[in-house]
């Protein structure tokens, strides 16, 4: 059962979703990259993450959560961890 993000293809969904706001080929987007070391997220692209985020997975993330999301697998677990306890 594949219910929201929980499956390696929905993984890679949110991958090109975050490399398309960062306007940055989906390979720079790594699991382990730094958002602002390695992808030059400031604090506009992090709200931009954000509010697609809740638009497109149903998953409302504070601004002092964003500043602790530092790579793209931490937002991964997040949203992991917030849609399965929505279903």
């Amino acid at each position: 059962m594949t219910d929201g993000i929980d499956c390696a293809s929905d993984k890679e969904e949110l991958r090109d979703t975050i490399a398309e706001i960062l306007d940055v080929p989906t390979s720079e987007v790594t699991d382990s990259a730094h958002f602002v070391d390695d992808l030059d997220v400031d604090s506009l692209l992090a709200l931009e993450i954000a509010v697609v985020l809740e638009k497109k997975y149903g998953v409302q993330v504070a601004e002092s959560e964003m500043k602790r999301l530092t790579c793209f697998q931490q937002v991964y677990e997040l949203l992991r961890s917030r849609r399965g306890r929505a279903s």
